[in-house]
């Protein structure tokens, strides 16, 4: 399906049009439309792949989805919603929704003892076109709703003001419309060596090269609901990777490793005899089977049988085998005879790749036996249902290439092991599997957070939490040694559901390994042991003890602390304990997506050092279209977000707390106003006595929301404690010496700089990054400070290289006050 039916607004008595589009071979003509769940029939029906609505009533709200067929299949298109106002009705309400912004930590509570201010937001819902505004195909332009006007307030902090822009009124305008992309890294699972410069393909086309480094970045086209992407090794070193990308369609970049596998080093076979080829045959482990080549079966493209020769490599993906699961091709899905994209579970997935001898020519090969053994295969109803599957590597769904059947006649001699066999003809580079539908179905509820205090103001969005099933208990309709079908789904602000298999008879018949990252970084899971807290969790007792809920390091504290297993327990309809998740029924994917966040769920959350961020015009990082044209805008274009961090070294027996304090410093209409402050604890170097080092983010200089002239933002970095400036990097210093005005610097307890308009270096201290993505922009530069290089990457700070100002910091006499505390206590005075 290539093009789906957009969602749309309509007041009743206007006109709507849906469309779809499927491809295939031979081309679909046949297209059907279904109004929640229900074929129209008739005129209703519509032609081709468009339905057209006139005159709209109330009654003809709802989903509505196209199923493309042909004498090939059929495949069926994601669900539109149709949202029909009654005349005059708002779908914008004037009055904002409560957004909550922590204060700094110096303001005093309110009378509930919260920190947190309401700043308000508007939905950003669609609104309804005018009667004038064409009714076509694809996505609309349209109007959303959106902030109309804001208000600037002072509250009282530390003897001072703290201004805060808060919304005041919403509306109806046009829709913003940011660039999605997909960006990651595409290394060797073995070595971790990166594709350098190989191939991606989005369905049948080329649309760039992996970097040096393997860095990729995919613009995700408009409308795109499955964004399938394919990873060639130039060099035929790396066996092809085909990947269903998670993308945020509300805009900016997701973050994705991509591993692929080395191919396995081929053997020489002699063309004109029978070969047999074991599959999954390492260490101790029995194969799963073996590829069967009768005497003849090579041939060159021409037809011509070559009987020569031949190196064969076949590349086994074991689900035995849980370390290449990240390496597996597509997520494990099919289409039925209705169109519906179900889940397989797979036996294993082999790639083949026979070439002559001698030249090197590319060789085809059939018929060939596939032989399976029936052994691996634990239900004996499952030996009539295992079939042989293709990856179409366009699409990234598997199609039914044949059926494995128990062999006949007698065992060859010394034969102890019953085989399915199946035959297969090989014309092109494909992956093959040996895979078994599978139906019982459920979807988990996963959040993830800022921090550990699980906050619901505090979700992360754009987190991708990746799901595999894992091996289930012998007896239950699967393979033991197999996979299930693995899915990812980026957190949006209600969190995310992901499908997993489950069964209501017995808890642990299907078990599951979540994990989640941001930009690459690996999120933690709630603790498991010594003690399981419920609460902590985000699951109520009986249900979390069903579920068996561990982390992975919950037998072995040296592990990492970055995975769940659990055991996908359906929930009981009759017990009220289960009807609030975090497990769902699949028919229950609604209540799943809508649930409240006091409903139970599975927390992921951040671990970082202590930071906090204010900014004066509040705005959502992980939701762009939440940006706000403001003079005092931290990030001035919604289009492009360059993070910028300066970092400091702290010689002192304990870590400090540093601040950068951001303000308008040669704009007109800015100059002396605050556009937010930054907070970040310093961590130590493990190489150097009594040394810590911080990367603190300052406000960029550059151009305003306006983009008519340049703003060198004020910026004052202080460190807590009782601490001095003992060296400022000497390059700095002759930069902005070169670069009047001059920040005022004659406190020793501080270093003030007017913002380089230039992208400076770690050779100056300073780490800049432009990036479509504000987070992942932040989530680059950290890295490379802490590493105190200008591209390479680290988690492990180096406070001695790379550095902008050093402090040196005491411990300071009885009674008296910090330059830091003196800040936050009356702020005008210091």
């Amino acid at each position: 399906m290539v093009l789906h039916p957009a969602a749309k607004v309509r007041e009743a008595g206007q006109d709507a049009t849906f469309c779809c589009k499927a491809v295939g071979t031979p081309e679909p003509q046949k297209y059907y439309w279904y109004h929640n769940g229900t074929l129209l029939e008739g005129k209703a029906q519509g032609s081709g792949g468009r339905l057209e609505l006139r005159g709209l009533a109330p009654e003809q709200a709802g989903t509505y989805h196209c199923k493309a067929s042909s004498e090939a299949g059929a495949i069926r298109s994601a669900p539109a919603q149709l949202t029909v106002l009654a005349q005059g009705q708002q779908s914008c309400r004037a009055e904002p929704e409560p957004s909550l912004v922590e204060l700094p930590s110096e303001c005093p509570p309110d009378a509930s003892g919260s920190r947190y201010y309401n700043v308000g937001r508007c939905p950003g819902s669609p609104c309804p076109g005018g009667p004038a505004e064409p009714s076509g195909c694809g996505e609309e332009a349209g109007r959303c709703c959106g902030v109309r006007r804001m208000e600037l307030r002072q509250v009282p902090c530390a003897g001072s003001l703290l201004p805060v822009k808060v919304v005041a009124e919403c509306g109806c305008g046009p829709c913003a419309r940011p660039r999605v992309l997909v960006r990651g890294r595409v290394t060797a699972a073995d070595t971790g060596e990166p594709l350098r410069f190989g191939h991606i393909f989005l369905g049948g086309s080329k649309v760039g090269f992996t970097g040096y480094q393997g860095s990729f970045t995919i613009e995700v086209p408009p409308g795109t609901r499955r964004l399938v992407a394919r990873f060639v090794d130039g060099q035929q070193r790396l066996l092809d990777a085909v990947k269903v990308l998670p993308f945020d369609r509300r805009g900016g970049a997701v973050y994705q490793e991509v591993k692929m596998l080395r191919k396995q080093e081929p053997v020489e076979l002699d063309g004109g005899r029978s070969n047999a080829i074991p599959l999954g045959e390492a260490g101790d482990r029995q194969p799963v089977g073996e590829l069967v080549l009768p005497a003849g079966s090579f041939s060159r493209p021409s037809g011509e049988v070559f009987n020569g020769t031949v190196k064969a490599s076949v590349t086994f993906v074991d689900p035995r085998d849980m370390g290449t699961a990240s390496a597996a091709s597509s997520d494990l899905s099919f289409a039925d005879a209705e169109g519906e994209i179900l889940p397989l579970r797979t036996y294993g997935m082999f790639a083949v790749d026979f070439r002559e001898g001698d030249s090197g020519a590319e060789l085809q090969a059939g018929p060939v036996q596939v032989r399976m053994d029936a052994g691996q295969v634990w239900m004996a109803e499952h030996l009539q249902k295992m079939k042989l599957w293709s990856l179409n590597p366009e699409s990234g769904l598997w199609e039914e290439e044949g059926v494995l059947r128990p062999a006949g006649g007698s065992r060859r001699k010394r034969e102890e092991r019953t085989f399915l066999v199946g035959n297969l003809e090989i014309r092109e580079r494909r992956l093959f599997n040996l895979d078994v539908p599978e139906d019982r179905r459920c979807f988990v509820k996963v959040r993830a957070y800022s921090n550990e205090k699980f906050n619901p103001y505090e979700q992360l969005e754009g987190v991708v939490v990746s799901l595999v099933n894992l091996e289930p208990q012998p007896g239950y309709p699967s393979n033991p040694r197999a996979w299930g079908r693995f899915d990812s789904v980026v957190t949006g602000p209600n969190g995310a559901c992901l499908p997993a298999f489950c069964d209501g008879q017995r808890p642990d018949a299907y078990t599951a390994l979540l994990t989640a990252t941001l930009g690459g970084e690996e999120l933690e899971a709630v603790a498991s042991s010594p003690k399981l807290n419920p609460n902590a969790v985000g699951v109520a007792q009986p249900y979390l003890g069903k579920l068996g809920y561990r982390r992975s390091d919950h037998e072995d504290p040296a592990l990492k602390k970055t995975a769940i297993q659990i055991n996908v327990a359906k929930p009981d309809p009759n017990n009220v304990d289960e009807s609030n998740g975090p497990v769902y029924s699949y028919r229950s994917l609604r209540e799943c997506e809508e649930a409240p966040a006091s409903a139970s769920h599975l927390r992921f959350y951040r671990v970082e050092v202590d930071k906090y961020e204010y900014n004066v015009v509040p705005f959502k990082e992980s939701d762009v279209a939440s940006w706000t044209g403001d003079y005092l805008s931290w990030w001035p274009n919604p289009q492009e977000f360059r993070a910028c961090f300066i970092k400091v070294r702290l010689e002192g027996p304990q870590e400090y707390m540093v601040r950068s304090r951001n303000a308008g410093g040669s704009h007109p209409r800015t100059r002396g106003q605050l556009y937010g402050l930054r907070d970040s604890r310093s961590v130590r170097d493990q190489l150097l006595a009594d040394t810590s080092g911080a990367c603190v983010e300052f406000k960029c200089g550059g151009m305003l929301f306006d983009q008519s002239l340049v703003d060198r933002t004020l910026v004052s970095i202080v460190p807590q404690g009782s601490c001095r400036r003992t060296a400022i990097n000497s390059l700095l210093r002759d930069y902005l010496s070169r670069h009047p005005p001059l920040a005022d610097n004659n406190h020793t307890g501080a270093f003030s700089m007017l913002a380089p308009l230039d992208p400076l270096g770690h050779n100056y201290g300073i780490y800049t990054v432009t990036d479509q993505s504000p987070r992942l922009a932040k989530e680059i530069a950290i890295g490379r400070c802490f590493a105190g290089t200008s591209d390479g990457f680290s988690r492990e700070m180096r406070a001695g290289e790379g550095t902008a100002v050093t402090f040196s910091c005491q411990e300071r006499p009885p009674g008296r006050e910090s330059f830091f505390q003196r800040l936050l206590s009356s702020p005008a005075e210091a």
